[in-house]
């Protein structure tokens, strides 16, 4: 079954700015995730049962699934280096 892929709205926003080879291999990502959940690379994320995270180059998504809805959520995407994974992370019902 494909899942539907929704973004929060702050997402596209990191997306502005990035090289255009960064955003088309993390869109190449996502397609690929919607196509075969669960995705075999995923982790979950400490100390959280609702995010899981995929590398995409240097970039990391991180994403909530919802199986009621048919669909994955992309919370965040950033720099691996940055401060991604902040405490600013919060599940969505």
């Amino acid at each position: 079954m494909k899942y539907a892929i929704e973004f929060r709205p702050s997402v596209m926003k990191s997306l502005q700015g990035l090289p255009k080879k960064d955003v088309l291999r993390i869109k190449k990502k996502i397609e690929e995730l919607s196509d075969k959940l669960p995705e075999p690379n995923a982790t979950k994320m400490k100390g959280s049962n609702a995010f899981h995270k995929i590398r995409s180059g240097d970039f990391r998504i991180i994403y909530e699934i919802h199986d009621d809805r048919v669909v994955i959520l992309i919370v965040k995407i950033g720099h691996k280096e940055r401060r991604l994974y902040s405490s600013s992370l919060t599940a969505t019902e």
